[in-house]
């Protein structure tokens, strides 16, 4: 079962990379996204759910195998972020472009609630959930620049 954990927790080894695993993760994360993005909105919900119930588990192993809490060959949870954080982008390259940015800086950076949850939920649901936190605020972060964009270029052309 340890192989299957570190198979998912690394998203097949991505998060093995010797520089920036996390970045690695979220930039195969992106494919994932855009695939994911073109089902309905009720399998995309579902696919990022089944991931991180996995990602709780797969990580949760790793964590107890390796000792590290946080242990930066976990990678599934980039994935996941990258997925909610992509939930409000179009299927255009320039949104996936923002969607990664927005999504590693706040994975990086760690503001407010994400650091407080990286500093008090431990194992592998604390491996999970910051970065959730983190993708919510990318997200909405992603939604108001998006909104803006789109109201300057609508007051630009009336």
């Amino acid at each position: 079962m340890h192989k299957i954990a570190t198979l998912i927790a690394t998203v097949f080894y991505v998060g093995k990379s010797p520089k920036a695993p996390g970045t690695a993760g979220s930039l195969v994360a992106l494919p994932l996204a855009w695939w994911v993005w073109l089902q309905a909105p009720a399998v995309a919900w579902s696919v990022i759910c089944v991931l991180f119930l996995l990602g709780v588990w797969a990580s949760h192993c790793v964590v107890k195998q390796s000792g590290k809490e946080d242990n930066q060959e976990i990678v599934i949870d980039e994935v996941v972020g990258v997925l909610v954080t992509a939930s409000v982008a179009a299927h255009l390259w320039w949104h996936y472009a923002l969607v990664f940015f927005f999504f590693r800086a706040f994975d990086i950076f760690k503001p407010g609630p994400v650091r407080w949850i990286d500093a008090n939920v431990k194992g592998g649901l604390g491996a999970m959930v910051d970065d959730l936190a983190a993708a919510i605020m990318a997200a909405a972060t992603l939604y108001l620049v998006l909104q803006a964009s789109a109201y300057m270029v609508a007051s630009a052309v009336a």
